[in-house]
């Protein structure tokens, strides 16, 4: 495992490395699970930090990515999890977020080859686990145009059927907040979580040629994992619990010890990582008491 100097990520962090060499110095002979070797440890120690980190202290990453202008989508990070938020980064330095929209359209649709048949039903590569034809999945690309008959004349005015509602002169020549009630929200863009193909597909303008994406990273994919100090000793305990549930040597009481050992430390934990103050309670509440302009 290469070197990772601790001082780059924070005097409060600690690399995975040590907690794994501090808890097999502390172990005796007579110890449950004193003959565990040390790639189990590793194993638990990586399933350990990984349960804390979505859990308890989520690893938050901000990455700028580069749009594919063929597709208007970005790749996903090698190790995303969940997104916290979209955006582009304005002259100012500050975030214009995307708004997470369901109905963006990363459709696809079946491969047909000269003659109009669907490719991949006598291909082997994408059988399923019974060679019989019945687990035979075609093949399928990208095809994010309209549909057939829905994709001219239709407008959102149309769709909503409020456009000879909505009154125009309230400030000249302006289109924003038109009508009390229907729609709102000052966002840039749209964007769509695409699991299947891993990426995030985008409605933005064209000049848009990079986004960036804030996420929970899996931190158990670093090359040289680290963890905070506050769950240093969660992660010890949870090592030790999961070496004691599935072997059959360690009595039942020592199991259940262990377990409620883990979840104790695992609940100061989160109760030392949760810090919201009182002052920042005030402010939340604060911020919904606006005036605005009576005319």
């Amino acid at each position: 495992m290469p070197y990772n100097d601790v001082s780059q990520s924070g005097m409060n962090y600690v690399t995975l490395k040590q907690v794994i060499d501090d808890f097999i110095i502390t172990l005796d002979g007579d110890d449950y699970v004193s003959n565990a070797s040390d790639a189990v440890i590793r194993n638990f120690a990586l399933r350990g930090i990984r349960e804390l980190g979505f859990d308890v202290s989520k690893r938050i990453k901000s990455l700028k990515l580069t749009v594919d202008s063929s597709t208007q989508s970005v790749a996903l990070p090698d190790d995303y999890v969940d997104a916290i938020k979209v955006a582009i980064v304005g002259g100012d330095g500050l975030l214009r977020v995307l708004g997470a929209n369901r109905n963006v359209n990363y459709s696809s649709r079946y491969e047909l080859d000269s003659s109009g048949v669907a490719t991949g039903e006598t291909s082997d590569s994408e059988e399923g686990p019974l060679d019989i034809e019945a687990n035979l999945v075609r093949d399928i690309e990208p095809s994010k145009s309209a549909t057939g008959g829905g994709g001219s004349g239709v407008t959102d005015e149309a769709l909503s059927g409020f456009d000879s509602f909505i009154f125009r002169n309230y400030v000249y020549e302006n289109n924003v907040g038109r009508l009390y009630g229907v729609g709102g929200g000052q966002l840039v863009g749209d964007y769509r979580i695409n699991l299947a193909d891993n990426r995030i597909e985008l409605e933005v303008n064209d000049t848009v040629s990079e986004v960036v994406i804030e996420y929970i990273a899996d931190e158990a994919r670093s090359t040289n994992p680290v963890v905070h100090v506050y769950l240093e000793e969660a992660l010890r305990s949870y090592i030790y619990y999961k070496l004691c549930e599935r072997k059959s040597s360690v009595p039942a009481n020592e199991k259940a010890r262990a377990r409620a050992e883990y979840y104790n430390e695992r609940r100061k934990a989160n109760a030392r990582m949760s810090n919201f103050t009182k002052e920042e309670a005030l402010k939340t509440i604060r911020s919904n008491y606006k005036q605005s302009p009576k005319y």
